[in-house]
């Protein structure tokens, strides 16, 4: 794995930290992702057209399609999560979803992008992997709503795998810049999401008034650590992006024991440093 490639990464292990622990504070729905995701329209406004008048992207029949297929897939991601949280364990569905995306990930760029796994790749994956579960919690007997819990999060997982090599591809052959199809993604959620929101100003005003600085933070955080992996993936394979993105779940973990009180924190040192482990053995492929 390129070391670029490798920094890019971990600098979105941070942000997706980040927005991530703002995100869990607020306890929003689908009116929170129309709010961040709106205010992520406008600041990087500049940037969109900045990149549209410098580099002259082509935007034929193939581009368009596979933008807006990224956006669907952006947008049922974050539906299926949030009414995860509703309706599952947390516990459950945050590492079941975590562990099932690369996976998939790996598997699709493989199938469909002619990526070839190496032995040493495949115990990489395995040691994050079986690592986010642990330090997640994993299965945990006692847990309650059990099946909407998988259901969700191999949903989520399997959407996060998706839309990852999805927008491999996007990137990487049909030269999509990566800034744009994010853009592009989060103008269709406000587009999509609209409606609803227009039924639930109530809870937007609460959500600005009480968390303006959460909000902006998600807005600007949200956007960057995908659009950091998307340059990632345009000269870094997804088999080696995809497993190295879990390491935002450390980060997301380790904030949740020492900023938010959820405690377990040696335990959760521990799995942590199995996944760095894991990491290592990949990017040392």
């Amino acid at each position: 794995m390129p070391l670029s490639g490798f920094l890019l990464v971990l600098a979105a292990a941070f942000c997706h930290a980040t927005w991530n622990v703002c995100v869990k504070r607020i306890s929003g729905g689908p009116e929170l992702i129309w709010l961040f995701s709106l205010i992520s329209v406008i600041l990087y406004l500049p940037v969109a057209l900045w990149i549209i008048v410098t580099e002259d992207p082509i935007f034929g029949p193939p581009q368009i399609l596979f933008t807006a297929g990224s956006a669907v897939l952006h947008l049922g991601y974050f539906l299926l999560l949030q009414t995860g949280y509703r309706k599952g364990d947390l516990s459950l569905v945050y590492p079941i979803a975590r562990a099932t995306g690369p996976l998939l990930s790996t598997s699709f760029a493989v199938m469909f992008l002619g990526e070839h796994v190496t032995l040493q790749m495949a115990v990489a994956a395995a040691i994050i992997i079986g690592g986010v579960l642990m330090l997640s919690g994993g299965v945990k007997p006692g847990a309650t709503k059990v099946p909407a819990s998988l259901g969700f999060g191999l949903g989520a997982g399997a959407l996060i795998g998706s839309y990852t090599a999805w927008d491999a591809y996007t990137v990487a052959t049909l030269l999509v810049p990566p800034l744009l199809l994010d853009y592009a993604s989060s103008v269709g959620r406000v587009v999509l999401l609209s409606p609803y929101a227009h039924r639930h100003k109530a809870k937007i005003t609460m959500h600005w008034t009480h968390h303006r600085l959460a909000v902006i933070t998600i807005a600007v955080f949200n956007p960057l650590a995908y659009i950091l992996v998307l340059y990632a993936l345009t000269f870094t394979p997804v088999s080696y992006v995809a497993p190295t993105r879990e390491i935002s779940v450390v980060l997301t973990v380790l904030a949740g024991s020492l900023l938010l009180g959820e405690g377990h924190l040696k335990h959760r040192l521990i799995w942590a440093c199995v996944i760095l482990a894991g990491t290592t053995l990949l990017v040392l492929g």
